[in-house]
């Protein structure tokens, strides 16, 4: 059953007059809910041994704030959280009005942050051991099911002192309560989730997200995050430089897929495009020894790059077209 599907259920149940917890996900977890005090973006990430965590635990709205929800799960708690933070009430008042409407709440664990950086955590009495959480300055720390009492304080530490914008820092949040013991189960699925301070008005374009990643099964979860982490800062920029681009903003866009294609030198359709741009604007010197790397690793672009005039992504000169594409290697 999807996210969709379970939030559906437990808004019937709830509708309906019924307990949720018989039918409630068993996600016992380890995670952190934030915001960044310099830019105002907001965020959740964790690590579980359970399958496809980041499903149903993380949720966030730009502008509006940001919830973990875990343990024995009720869905709810995000959806409907979400909602009253968008209302303008405050994190303790949402969380408050959260376990006060659950019929079940001891065994909830769940933890929010709200866009003026108000913080709330609850963990119930019957999570399972080693269960407690840790609330910083505009951040919270929450694990159950957890190896030993150390996960949780050395993730709160971690986070304070670590460097870097709001992904790493909850990123380093997360290794250090790995570190530290972690689920006591092991490790199986990942996710971090970061939107802006405020929205764009544009969230169905994903304008309103910086990172929306999972890892929903793998031997070393959180590797794996980081290196999406990694993947995601290269399109960002490249995404960036498309913007510039169609701005007629070419030197700053040419730096942003600089920027991209450095930090992601494994995937070739990073400089490829940023060769594309640089022999569209005039600078062909420049853009044929990228041309010339990407076509010896990867053939597919020499295909590609005569369609590019008819889209108008490339001028429609033949002969450039011809300088380009003898920059391939032969063929033998």
């Amino acid at each position: 059953m999807n996210k969709a599907m379970r939030v559906v259920a437990v808004v019937l149940s709830v509708l309906a007059g019924g307990g949720v917890a018989a039918a409630d996900p068993l996600v016992h977890t380890y995670s952190i809910v934030a915001r960044d005090a310099a830019t105002g973006e907001m965020g959740v990430a964790v690590q579980s041994h359970w399958f496809s965590v980041g499903s149903i635990v993380t949720w966030a709205e730009a502008g509006v704030g940001a919830i973990a929800t875990q343990s024995f799960v009720d869905p709810g708690y995000g959806l409907r959280g979400l909602a009253m933070l968008k209302e303008g009430k405050a994190a303790p008042e949402v969380l408050d009005a959260l376990v006060a409407a659950d019929p079940q709440p001891e065994a909830r664990q769940a933890a929010i942050v709200d866009a003026q950086g108000r913080v709330a955590t609850y963990t119930g009495p019957m999570c399972i051991q080693a269960a407690g959480h840790r609330v910083g300055k505009q951040f919270s720390v929450q694990a159950n099911l957890m190896a030993n009492d150390r996960v949780w304080p050395a993730m709160a530490e971690a986070f304070e002192k670590s460097a870097g914008d709001l992904a790493d820092r909850m990123l380093a949040a997360l290794e250090a309560g790995e570190a530290a013991g972690g689920d006591i189960r092991g490790r199986q699925s990942a996710a971090i989730l970061v939107v802006k301070a405020e929205s764009t008005g544009r969230p169905w374009a994903g304008a309103d997200r910086v990172f929306d990643l999972r890892v929903d099964d793998h031997a070393e979860p959180l590797q794996e995050l980081r290196r999406l982490v990694r993947l995601q800062r290269a399109y960002n920029h490249a995404n960036r430089g498309d913007e510039l681009m169609a701005a007629s903003k070419v030197e700053d866009a040419l730096g942003e897929y600089a920027r991209a294609a450095g930090l992601a030198p494994e995937i070739l359709e990073l400089p490829f495009w940023q060769a594309v741009t640089l022999a569209s604007a005039g600078r062909e010197a420049e853009a044929m020894p990228i041309f010339a790397d990407v076509f010896a690793r990867e053939p597919q672009w020499v295909v590609l790059l005569p369609r590019l005039p008819a889209a108008g992504l490339l001028p429609d000169d033949p002969a450039l077209i011809e300088r380009i594409l003898s920059r391939a290697p032969a063929a033998k």
